[in-house]
């Protein structure tokens, strides 16, 4: 072997090269095992990308945007050197944005799903104390399930996100009547525009559901021409409204209006309904018109509760009601105009036949509505040409067991409500019996049916601003049980 006088630098150069080749090995090595642990990262957290980035920097999220801090913590970044020595880089970097929407588009649907596994869980625990929790408090004979309620209501004031669409101008988007009959749809959709108590996002693709803040009511006011029974202009303004927001956003095209919701306490809030078949058909509509013979789906619709509030406020005779033990003189009681098909037999059978049912059209002047709801041990509740009535309502209020008069009426909140626990169903059928069927109930049972209407209460208050477990969060979590029932694929 022929050396040189550089044979020692030459075996020095041989060294380092190796040494250098063997760095390079291990430090390629280390970035294909870093780049299979983030690759694992991702996949733990959703279905496996359609690519794999070859070089990365893990940057913390805070430091790259602060408006989706609710996103996955750490994001897979290109790197500078990377992006100098690839041309394919556009190519990788249009697939990681890709990836990135697609991910945030489907982050309300692991959410979701969370949200399902959580209830499915409490729904098994019959010991109601293993899921209350912040010292709540749930009477377990008035609902159908009172873990599954609890824990979905909890899951909802942790995840549940709306977004109210901003298209539109007063006073017949963003505002609604807060007096009167109609004080529901006004009041839900006023706590709305103020901020849902937090439900409300700002970020459309966070958005588990979408509200259209338009009012029937309003619109029948403004719209409508007295006397004609035209409703062609009601729905012109629906069907617009519909055309500017699917327009301009995809979220009504991407669910064909599924996860969308309107609100109507108005009885022509069907009709308007019909201004476009996807708000019809596919979407969540709340509706105190909750007439199922009419069009009314109680797997994807919500009934909404009449409230009638002439100032704004429960009548204070409502606001404390007389201890549990007050004597009630009256053993029913009704008063009110003859609307619809079922009010006349209730007159015609009783109206001033029997002085144990203080029956009435019109109630004298010399007496007072809700001091005689107050001396009553049942107040009469029969719908008018609507199903809804808003009698059921302040039969609650006043601890009168409501007795529900109707046909193809979806009460409120009866997924999750036990009705038969706090009223009493009479069908049209049996109005003649109605002071038979309600002596027949037992003393102890009158009793158990009062003291669950005084837990039930809370859950039909309005609110301002809006409680816990109230009739804003009664109604919304309606919608988000409409809404864990949905399933969306991409």
């Amino acid at each position: 072997m022929k050396t040189t006088r550089y044979g020692g630098v030459s075996a020095y150069v041989a060294t380092a090269t190796a040494t250098a080749i063997f760095l390079t090995t291990v430090v390629a090595v280390l970035i294909i095992s870093f780049g299979a642990v983030f690759s694992c990262f991702l996949s733990s957290t959703d279905s496996q990308p359609e690519f794999v980035i070859p070089i990365v920097q893990l940057q913390s999220q805070m430091n790259l945007t602060h408006q989706h801090s609710d996103d996955y913590k750490f994001r897979a970044v290109i790197s500078p050197d990377h992006y100098r020595s690839s041309t394919s880089f556009p190519l990788i970097l249009n697939r990681n944005r890709t990836f990135i929407a697609r991910r945030r588009r489907r982050r309300p649907e692991i959410e979701l799903a969370r949200a399902r596994a959580a209830i499915r869980r409490a729904a098994s625990v019959h010991n109601l104390s293993q899921v209350l929790r912040s010292g709540d408090v749930l009477s377990s004979d008035i609902y159908h399930n009172p873990s599954a309620f609890y824990q979905s209501y909890m899951e909802m004031e942790k995840r549940f996100k709306v977004y109210v669409y901003e298209e539109g101008e007063l006073p017949m988007v963003h505002d609604g009547p807060c007096k009167n009959i109609y004080t529901t749809e006004g009041r839900f959709i006023m706590e709305m525009e103020r901020g849902g108590q937090n439900f409300r996002t700002k970020h459309a693709h966070q958005a588990h559901v979408y509200f259209m803040p338009f009012s029937v009511t309003w619109m029948v006011k403004y719209l409508y021409k007295p006397d004609t029974y035209d409703l062609t202009p009601l729905r012109h303004f629906v069907s617009d409204y519909v055309r500017l927001i699917s327009t301009k956003h995809p979220f009504w095209n991407r669910t064909h209006a599924a996860d969308h919701f309107m609100l109507s306490c108005h009885d022509w809030g069907p009709h308007a309904s019909k201004a476009h078949p996807n708000l019809y058909t596919n979407s969540i509509r709340v509706l105190c018109n909750a007439n199922s013979s009419e069009g009314f789906d109680p797997q994807k619709d919500v009934s909404l509760p009449e409230i009638n509030l002439h100032s704004g406020n429960i009548p204070s005779k409502l606001v404390f009601p007389p201890p549990a033990t007050t004597f009630r003189p009256h053993l029913a009681f009704f008063a009110g105009g003859v609307h619809g098909p079922i009010r006349p037999i209730l007159l015609h059978h009783w109206m001033g036949r029997d002085p144990d049912l203080q029956i009435f059209e019109y109630l004298p002047e010399h007496l007072d509505y809700y001091s005689l709801m107050l001396a009553s041990k049942y107040c009469l509740c029969p719908s008018g040409y609507e199903v809804a009535s808003p009698r059921i309502v302040e039969s609650i209020y006043s601890e009168c067991v409501p007795v529900i008069i109707s046909e193809n009426y979806v009460l409120p909140f009866s997924d999750v409500l036990k009705w038969d626990a706090f009223s009493v169903n009479v069908k049209v059928s049996e109005v003649s019996r109605l002071k038979e069927i309600l002596m027949g109930v037992r003393e102890d049972e009158y009793l158990r049916l009062k003291e669950n209407l005084r837990q039930v209460r809370r859950h039909f208050v309005l609110n301002q601003p809006s409680q816990r477990f109230d009739v804003f969060h009664m109604i919304l979590h309606s919608v988000w049980l409409r809404r864990l029932n949905l399933k969306l694929e991409e």
